[in-house]
Protein backbone atom coordinates (compact mmCIF):
# COMPACT_ATOMS: atom_id res chain seq x y z
CA UNK A 1 0.00 0.00 0.00
CA UNK A 2 1.12 3.53 -0.77
CA UNK A 3 0.23 6.18 1.81
CA UNK A 4 0.07 9.92 1.13
CA UNK A 5 -0.14 12.43 3.97
CA UNK A 6 -1.12 15.80 2.51
CA UNK A 7 -0.51 18.87 4.69
CA UNK A 8 -2.67 21.81 3.69
CA UNK A 9 -3.78 25.23 4.84
CA UNK A 10 -7.09 24.65 3.01
CA UNK A 11 -7.88 20.94 3.44
CA UNK A 12 -11.47 21.42 2.26
CA UNK A 13 -10.14 21.65 -1.30
CA UNK A 14 -9.16 17.98 -1.08
CA UNK A 15 -12.41 16.45 0.15
CA UNK A 16 -13.61 15.32 -3.30
CA UNK A 17 -10.75 14.22 -5.62
CA UNK A 18 -10.06 10.93 -3.84
CA UNK A 19 -13.65 9.87 -3.18
CA UNK A 20 -14.60 9.09 -6.77
CA UNK A 21 -13.64 7.01 -9.77
CA UNK A 22 -10.23 5.36 -9.91
CA UNK A 23 -8.84 6.86 -6.69
CA UNK A 24 -11.87 5.63 -4.74
CA UNK A 25 -11.36 2.18 -6.23
CA UNK A 26 -7.71 2.22 -5.19
CA UNK A 27 -8.64 3.20 -1.63
CA UNK A 28 -11.46 0.67 -1.41
CA UNK A 29 -9.07 -2.08 -2.52
CA UNK A 30 -6.57 -1.11 0.16
CA UNK A 31 -3.94 -0.12 -2.41
CA UNK A 32 -3.85 3.62 -1.71
CA UNK A 33 -4.23 5.47 1.58
CA UNK A 34 -4.69 9.25 1.55
CA UNK A 35 -4.81 11.41 4.69
CA UNK A 36 -5.30 15.17 4.59
CA UNK A 37 -4.02 17.19 7.55
CA UNK A 38 -5.21 20.69 8.43
CA UNK A 39 -2.10 22.73 9.13
CA UNK A 40 -4.11 25.03 11.40
CA UNK A 41 -4.34 22.22 13.95
CA UNK A 42 -0.65 22.90 14.51
CA UNK A 43 -0.97 26.70 14.38
CA UNK A 44 0.18 29.14 17.05
CA UNK A 45 -1.98 30.79 19.69
CA UNK A 46 -5.71 30.89 20.06
CA UNK A 47 -6.10 31.88 16.41
CA UNK A 48 -4.00 28.91 15.24
CA UNK A 49 -1.76 31.19 13.22
CA UNK A 50 0.14 29.55 10.36
CA UNK A 51 1.39 32.57 8.40
CA UNK A 52 3.10 35.89 9.08
CA UNK A 53 4.63 38.91 7.39
CA UNK A 54 7.96 38.34 5.70
CA UNK A 55 11.18 39.76 7.11
CA UNK A 56 12.52 42.66 5.08
CA UNK A 57 9.07 43.74 3.96
CA UNK A 58 7.21 42.93 0.77
CA UNK A 59 3.74 41.91 -0.33
CA UNK A 60 2.25 38.58 0.64
CA UNK A 61 2.16 36.43 3.76
CA UNK A 62 4.54 33.52 4.37
CA UNK A 63 3.76 30.10 5.87
CA UNK A 64 5.60 29.81 9.20
CA UNK A 65 8.09 27.06 9.98
CA UNK A 66 6.76 26.19 13.46
CA UNK A 67 3.34 24.74 12.48
CA UNK A 68 4.91 22.77 9.63
CA UNK A 69 7.66 21.41 11.87
CA UNK A 70 5.11 20.37 14.52
CA UNK A 71 2.99 18.57 11.92
CA UNK A 72 5.96 16.76 10.40
CA UNK A 73 7.24 15.71 13.81
CA UNK A 74 3.90 14.14 14.67
CA UNK A 75 3.65 12.31 11.34
CA UNK A 76 7.23 11.08 11.38
CA UNK A 77 6.86 9.76 14.92
CA UNK A 78 4.35 7.21 13.57
CA UNK A 79 6.22 5.93 10.50
CA UNK A 80 9.27 6.56 8.32
CA UNK A 81 8.69 8.51 5.13
CA UNK A 82 10.41 7.85 1.82
CA UNK A 83 9.89 11.42 0.63
CA UNK A 84 8.76 14.75 2.08
CA UNK A 85 7.65 16.68 -0.99
CA UNK A 86 7.02 20.41 -1.23
CA UNK A 87 4.77 21.37 -4.13
CA UNK A 88 5.89 24.71 -5.56
CA UNK A 89 6.08 26.43 -8.98
CA UNK A 90 9.89 26.45 -8.93
CA UNK A 91 10.30 22.77 -8.09
CA UNK A 92 11.48 19.96 -10.36
CA UNK A 93 9.00 19.43 -13.19
CA UNK A 94 6.73 16.50 -12.31
CA UNK A 95 6.47 13.97 -15.15
CA UNK A 96 5.57 10.36 -15.87
CA UNK A 97 9.03 9.11 -14.95
CA UNK A 98 8.75 10.67 -11.48
CA UNK A 99 5.22 9.27 -11.12
CA UNK A 100 6.60 5.81 -11.87
CA UNK A 101 9.32 6.31 -9.28
CA UNK A 102 6.95 7.52 -6.56
CA UNK A 103 4.57 4.62 -7.17
CA UNK A 104 7.27 2.31 -5.75
CA UNK A 105 7.38 4.17 -2.42
CA UNK A 106 5.42 3.37 0.74
CA UNK A 107 4.94 6.63 2.64
CA UNK A 108 5.04 10.16 1.21
CA UNK A 109 4.29 13.55 2.76
CA UNK A 110 3.04 16.29 0.43
CA UNK A 111 3.26 19.86 1.72
CA UNK A 112 0.98 22.24 -0.15
CA UNK A 113 2.39 25.72 -0.58
CA UNK A 114 0.06 28.66 0.01
CA UNK A 115 0.14 32.44 0.32
CA UNK A 116 3.55 33.81 -0.79
CA UNK A 117 5.25 30.51 -0.02
CA UNK A 118 6.94 28.92 3.00
CA UNK A 119 9.75 30.02 5.27
CA UNK A 120 12.90 29.05 3.37
CA UNK A 121 14.13 27.03 6.36
CA UNK A 122 11.36 24.52 5.68
CA UNK A 123 12.80 23.94 2.22
CA UNK A 124 16.36 23.84 3.51
CA UNK A 125 15.90 21.43 6.41
CA UNK A 126 12.56 19.58 6.30
CA UNK A 127 11.96 18.80 2.60
CA UNK A 128 13.54 15.98 0.62
CA UNK A 129 12.13 16.89 -2.80
CA UNK A 130 10.40 19.81 -4.52
CA UNK A 131 8.01 19.24 -7.41
CA UNK A 132 6.05 21.47 -9.77
CA UNK A 133 3.21 20.56 -12.13
CA UNK A 134 4.00 23.43 -14.50
CA UNK A 135 5.31 26.93 -15.07
CA UNK A 136 2.36 28.77 -13.57
CA UNK A 137 1.18 29.82 -10.13
CA UNK A 138 -1.91 28.52 -8.36
CA UNK A 139 -3.56 30.12 -5.33
CA UNK A 140 -2.52 26.99 -3.44
CA UNK A 141 -0.92 23.63 -4.20
CA UNK A 142 -3.90 21.51 -3.21
CA UNK A 143 -4.93 20.93 -6.82
CA UNK A 144 -1.32 20.07 -7.66
CA UNK A 145 -1.34 17.52 -4.82
CA UNK A 146 -4.52 15.94 -6.19
CA UNK A 147 -2.94 15.69 -9.64
CA UNK A 148 0.20 14.06 -8.26
CA UNK A 149 -1.72 11.51 -6.18
CA UNK A 150 -3.93 10.62 -9.15
CA UNK A 151 -0.98 10.23 -11.53
CA UNK A 152 0.90 8.04 -9.04
CA UNK A 153 -2.06 6.14 -7.62
CA UNK A 154 -3.30 4.83 -10.96
CA UNK A 155 0.07 3.09 -11.45
CA UNK A 156 -0.30 0.89 -8.38
CA UNK A 157 -0.81 -2.79 -9.29
CA UNK A 158 -4.48 -3.69 -9.03
CA UNK A 159 -5.88 -0.16 -9.47
CA UNK A 160 -6.52 -0.45 -13.21
CA UNK A 161 -8.67 -3.34 -14.39
CA UNK A 162 -6.12 -3.85 -17.16
CA UNK A 163 -2.65 -3.10 -15.78
CA UNK A 164 -1.17 -3.08 -19.28
CA UNK A 165 -3.15 0.09 -19.91
CA UNK A 166 -0.81 2.17 -17.73
CA UNK A 167 2.21 0.94 -19.69
CA UNK A 168 0.66 2.28 -22.89
CA UNK A 169 -0.09 5.76 -21.58
CA UNK A 170 1.44 8.85 -23.08
CA UNK A 171 4.99 9.61 -21.87
CA UNK A 172 5.71 6.09 -20.58
CA UNK A 173 8.16 5.55 -23.45
CA UNK A 174 8.74 9.27 -24.17
CA UNK A 175 6.07 9.15 -26.87
CA UNK A 176 2.57 10.58 -27.07
CA UNK A 177 -0.04 7.82 -27.16
CA UNK A 178 -1.34 6.97 -30.65
CA UNK A 179 -4.95 7.76 -31.69
CA UNK A 180 -7.65 5.34 -30.58
CA UNK A 181 -11.02 4.43 -32.12
CA UNK A 182 -14.13 2.52 -31.10
CA UNK A 183 -17.48 1.54 -32.64
CA UNK A 184 -19.01 2.26 -35.07
CA UNK A 185 -16.40 1.51 -37.72
CA UNK A 186 -17.87 4.28 -39.88
CA UNK A 187 -19.78 7.38 -38.82
CA UNK A 188 -20.82 10.32 -41.00
CA UNK A 189 -18.47 8.91 -43.62
CA UNK A 190 -15.51 8.99 -41.21
CA UNK A 191 -13.84 5.59 -41.13
CA UNK A 192 -11.66 3.79 -38.65
CA UNK A 193 -8.24 2.98 -40.19
CA UNK A 194 -8.49 -0.37 -41.95
CA UNK A 195 -5.42 -1.79 -40.19
CA UNK A 196 -7.22 -1.64 -36.82
CA UNK A 197 -9.97 -3.86 -38.23
CA UNK A 198 -7.57 -6.35 -39.79
CA UNK A 199 -6.95 -8.50 -36.73
CA UNK A 200 -3.24 -8.58 -37.67
CA UNK A 201 -1.60 -7.90 -34.31
CA UNK A 202 1.92 -7.18 -35.61
CA UNK A 203 0.67 -4.70 -38.21
CA UNK A 204 -1.56 -3.01 -35.63
CA UNK A 205 1.34 -2.60 -33.22
CA UNK A 206 3.55 -1.20 -35.98
CA UNK A 207 0.82 1.25 -36.99
CA UNK A 208 0.37 2.40 -33.40
CA UNK A 209 4.10 2.91 -32.93
CA UNK A 210 4.46 4.93 -36.13
CA UNK A 211 1.42 7.00 -35.22
CA UNK A 212 2.88 7.66 -31.76
CA UNK A 213 6.17 8.81 -33.26
CA UNK A 214 4.40 11.04 -35.78
CA UNK A 215 2.11 12.57 -33.15
CA UNK A 216 5.04 13.17 -30.81
CA UNK A 217 7.08 14.77 -33.61
CA UNK A 218 4.18 17.12 -34.36
CA UNK A 219 3.06 17.94 -30.82
CA UNK A 220 6.02 17.33 -28.49
CA UNK A 221 9.24 17.21 -30.54
CA UNK A 222 11.18 17.95 -27.34
CA UNK A 223 10.50 14.37 -26.22
CA UNK A 224 12.21 12.76 -29.19
CA UNK A 225 15.80 11.58 -29.33
CA UNK A 226 16.92 13.31 -32.52
CA UNK A 227 19.48 10.54 -33.22
CA UNK A 228 16.83 7.81 -33.04
CA UNK A 229 13.89 9.41 -34.80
Amino acid sequence: MLRFDIVSAVPELLTSPFDHSMMKRARDRGLLDVHVHDLRHYGLGKHQQIDDYQYGGGAGMVMMIEPIYRCFQELQASRPYDEVVFLAPDGERFNQSIANELSLKQNIILLCGHYKGVDERVRQHLITRELSIGDFVLSGAELAAAILVDAVGRLLPGVLNNEESALLDSFQDDLIAPPVFTRPAEYQGWKVPAVLLSGHEAKIEEWRYLQAVQRTRERRPDLLDKDEF
